[in-house]
């Protein structure tokens, strides 16, 4: 029977201890003193729970420095478990292997016709991740949970895949609940946008920062949100959709039933078709980056109309929200500059001057991983810390 019952010591000690597993879990390693100040306990408190950590396997401890003092770095142990993400995109599935020591352990790329079925999605997926677990030599019992990351919104209360033109016939499925049965793991599923931001949260371009926003312009458009260090998802879990916002209401009948949308002027399809009638056909948006980098001043004109567009979601994301950074990913970030600039041009005409003074809008660093690393950060950041205490003494 045990005896860790609401407000006894077992109990408080029990929720300390989780408390120093979080922030180490989602910082990848931190010092004592760290430690100490983003969790409020005191400096004595974090040794103890530390030393406890140390001894049962859970956490590593190594001298290091901080502001020219020696220090201890906390991270947590390559035993402490292992984390699986899994990324749904339009042409492609991409899964990773990792521990909570934030170690990539194996990541592979698939590509994946976009007609595909639910069903032989998952049957792909649950094939890489049995073989990239058996490559890295781990058991499925040491997978502490499941990232998985669809292209369009989940309802928060169904956990079904909502409307998508990216995977069209997916809606309606459940992803969570079927990779779950099918692994015998835990699963927790979000949209590719969120999980692009929660990558460059933990791994990338927002490390450090507490509130940012990440745009993923590719097929479609959409916004990953961290307010307060957190993923803000709102009650249904469509928070985000920034590819919706009107901008002309006489403009191109979107896939949502509206007019005008921004993903009606930045989304690949419209942009690509700007371009067919000098370029042709069988043109890609990759393929247009390139071609702008190497001078195309058609490419360049399209590329810069739609950085300034996207540049006035990201002036009403900010007079809202005021994030410190907006970080952009999908294929149109690696325009860089020809892209980023524009954006911030729109960025200074239509925000608050205080906001856009405070705002930086930069490049993503992850890239494409972006969203399968956010797969694996999802994991550490609502696996509950029991469960790594466990894999960890087993």
């Amino acid at each position: 029977m045990s005896t860790d019952t609401p407000g006894s010591q077992s109990s408080l000690h029990r929720a300390n201890l989780e408390r120093v597993l979080r922030a180490v879990r989602m910082a990848g390693s931190l010092t004592q003193a760290e430690i100490a100040r983003g969790t409020g306990l005191s400096a004595a408190t974090v040794s103890n729970i530390v030393r406890e950590l140390k001894e049962s396997g859970t956490v590593v401890v190594a001298d290091t420095s901080a502001g020219g003092r020696r220090a201890r770095s906390v991270s947590l142990s390559g035993d402490a478990g292992i984390v699986v993400g899994i990324d749904f995109g339009h042409t492609h599935l991409r899964v990773a292997v990792g521990n909570l020591a934030h170690r990539v352990l194996a990541e592979e790329s698939a590509p994946m016709d976009v007609d595909v079925s639910a069903e032989q999605g998952f049957d792909r997926a649950e094939a890489l991740v049995e073989r990239l677990l058996a490559e890295a030599g781990f058991r499925p019992d040491k997978v502490i949970g499941v990232g998985l990351g669809v292209p369009g919104p989940i309802d928060v209360e169904t956990g079904a895949l909502g409307s998508t033109a990216i995977l069209p016939g997916w809606t309606g499925i459940a992803p969570g609940r079927e990779l779950a049965d099918r692994l015998g793991l835990p699963v927790h599923v979000d949209n590719d946008a969120n999980l692009g931001a929660l990558g460059e949260l933990v791994w990338g371009a927002g490390r450090g920062l507490g509130d940012l926003a990440y745009i993923k312009v590719a097929s479609g458009v959409g916004a990953g949100l961290v307010v307060n260090g957190q993923i803000y998802r709102g009650p249904g879990g469509t928070a985000g959709e920034i590819g919706h916002i009107t901008l002309d209401e006489a403009g191109p009948v979107c896939r949502c039933g509206n007019r005008g949308c921004l993903e009606t002027f930045v989304g690949s399809r419209y942009l690509l078709n700007l371009l067919t009638p000098t370029l042709g056909t069988g043109l890609t948006l990759p393929g247009v980056v390139e071609l702008a980098h190497q001078g195309d001043l058609g490419c360049r004109r399209v590329i810069a109309d739609a950085g300034r567009q996207i540049g006035t979601g990201v002036a009403t994301l900010c007079n809202l929200l005021n994030p410190r950074r907006v970080i952009l990913g999908g294929d149109l970030a690696e325009a860089g500059e020809l892209v980023l600039g524009p954006i911030r041009d729109s960025v200074a005409r239509y925000a608050i001057p205080s906001a856009a003074r405070q705002l930086s809008v930069v490049p993503g660093t992850l890239g494409g991983r972006a969203e399968v690393l956010g797969a694996l950060a999802l994991v550490m950041s609502e696996a509950g810390d029991s469960s790594a205490l466990a894999v960890a003494r087993s």
